[in-house]
C-alpha cells in the first residue's frame, strides 16, 4: 500500500490563508497533510491564529543576496532531514525555493503555485508542476503549467464571514474613516526605492486627513520598529495603530474603507471582497494586477501627483458580504493536486507491485473525468521519459 501522504510548505504570511482550506480538502479526502512553517514575517503565528497543525522549520536570513541564497540552501537541508523519513508522495507550496530544492534532493515531485510572474528564478529550482490563474496562465505556457479559474485569493475570500468585534477590539469608533495600509515588502528581491518613497507620502497624506485612524500592518518585527520611530506623532497620538498580535486579514480589510498597499495578496483581497484598493507597488506590474486595473478593482498609484488625485478618502457603505460557497477556484486547485497525487500513487504502485490506497473523490474536488485522465497521464508519460 502506498502512503497517501502531502507535504505544504508555509514561507510567507499570504500563504496561510490560502492552503487552510486546501489543508482541509485533501485531509477529507484521505490525504495525510504534512506542514512545515517558516518563522517569517508572522507565518508562524498565523499558522496558529488558522489552527493549522505544523512544523516550524527555519527563518529569514535577511535581504543581502548571500545571505538569501545561504538561507534557501539551508533551509532546504533542514526540510529534507525533516521529510526524508516520512517521503511524502508530493511537496507543495506557493512558491517555496526552500521546499523545491528539498523536494529535488529527495527526489519527490513537486507542485509550485504561483500568481506573478516576475519572482526571481533559477534554473536549477524547476517544480515538477506550475499551477497559475488562468489570466496568468496566459503568459506562463508550458507542457508542465497547469491553471485554475480566478485568482489566488478567490481560493478562500468565499468562505469569509465578517466578525464585528475587530473594531472595537482596535479602539476604532464608527466615527472613524478606517484606512489599512501595508508597507512595501522591503527585503524582497523585488522591492523598488520609489516603493518606499510613495509609501512615506501615502502615510503622510493619509495621516494628515480629519477623522482617519490608521491600521498599519508591518511585515516584521524590524519594519514596525522603524516605522514607530518615523512617524512618532502619528502612533504616539493612535492616529495611526500597530496591532499588537496577528488579525484575520479577511475582516480587517472588508471593515476597512478602503486598503492602501504595497504588496500583491492584500490587494487581491480587497478586489475580492469589493473593498477600494490602492496599489504603491512600483516594481514589475504583473498580469494579476493589470486585469483588476483593467476591470475597476483597483487603481494602481505611481507617484505623488497619482496620491493627490486618484486617491480618494471616503467612507464605504459596507454591504453584506456574499452568502458563504465552496469556490470553483479551491475546487479546481485541490481536483488538480488529487489527479497529480493519483498518478503518482499508481506510478509508484506499478514500479512496486503493490496496490495504491486511492480513494474516491470527495464532491469539492470533482472536475470532469477527461481532465483527471489527461493529469494523471501527463504524470505518467513524464515518470516514463525522467
Amino acid at each position: 500500500m502506498i502512503p497517501k501522504r502531502v507535504w505544504i510548505d508555509l514561507e510567507n504570511t499570504p500563504h496561510v490563508p490560502f492552503f487552510a482550506p486546501i489543508v482541509r480538502e485533501l485531509e477529507a479526502n484521505g490525504y495525510s497533510v504534512t506542514v512545515t512553517v517558516r518563522d517569517a514575517y508572522q507565518t508562524r503565528e498565523l499558522a496558529l491564529f488558522w489552527g493549522l497543525k505544523h512544523k516550524c522549520i527555519g527563518r529569514h536570513y535577511g535581504k543581502h543576496k548571500l545571505f538569501k541564497v545561504y538561507g534557501i540552501c539551508f533551509r532546504s537541508l533542514q526540510l529534507a532531514s525533516t521529510m526524508v523519513w516520512s517521503r511524502p508522495a508530493l511537496a507543495i507550496s506557493h512558491g517555496s525555493r526552500s521546499q523545491i530544492l528539498a523536494a529535488e534532493l529527495l527526489r519527490i515531485p513537486s507542485i509550485c503555485l504561483e500568481d506573478y510572474e516576475y519572482g526571481a528564478e533559477s534554473s536549477l529550482l524547476k517544480p515538477t508542476w506550475l499551477l497559475v490563474p488562468e489570466v496568468l496562465g496566459q503568459v506562463r505556457r508550458g507542457a508542465n503549467v497547469l491553471s485554475y479559474p480566478g485568482l489566488k485569493e478567490d481560493v478562500y475570500a468565499p468562505e469569509f464571514e465578517p466578525k464585528p468585534s475587530i473594531k472595537a477590539d482596535l479602539g476604532i469608533t464608527e466615527d472613524d474613516l478606517l484606512v489599512c495600509i501595508r508597507p512595501p515588502a522591503t527585503e524582497a528581491h523585488y522591492h523598488r526605492a520609489a516603493s518606499s518613497e510613495l509609501f512615506r507620502g501615502t502615510m503622510d497624506m493619509v495621516g494628515s486627513a480629519p477623522d482617519v485612524k490608521i491600521i498599519v500592518l508591518p511585515r516584521n518585527t524590524r519594519q514596525a520598529e522603524t516605522l514607530l520611530a518615523e512617524w512618532r506623532v502619528l502612533f504616539s497620538s493612535g492616529k495611526a495603530i500597530i496591532p499588537a498580535h496577528p488579525l484575520d486579514g479577511l475582516n480587517l480589510i472588508w471593515h476597512s474603507d478602503l486598503v492602501i498597499s504595497g504588496g500583491g495578496t492584500m490587494n487581491r483581497e480587497a478586489a475580492a471582497l469589493g473593498v477600494p484598493v490602492y496599489s504603491i507597488f512600483c516594481g514589475e506590474i504583473g498580469a494579476v494586477d493589470r486585469y483588476l486595473e483593467k476591470e475597476g478593482r483597483l487603481v494602481l498609484l505611481h507617484d505623488a501627483e497619482d496620491l493627490k488625485t486618484k486617491l480618494a478618502l471616503k467612507r464605504r457603505f459596507k454591504s453584506p458580504p456574499r452568502e458563504q460557497s465552496k469556490s470553483l477556484a479551491l475546487q479546481s486547485v485541490v481536483a488538480q493536486i488529487v489527479s497529480i497525487l493519483e498518478g503518482q500513487l499508481r506510478a509508484a504502485s506499478s514500479q512496486s507491485g503493490l496496490s495504491a490506497e486511492v480513494g474516491p473523490l470527495g464532491p469539492s474536488t470533482l472536475l470532469s473525468h477527461g481532465r483527471h485522465a489527461r493529469l494523471g497521464k501527463a504524470f505518467e508519460d513524464r515518470e516514463r521519459s525522467a
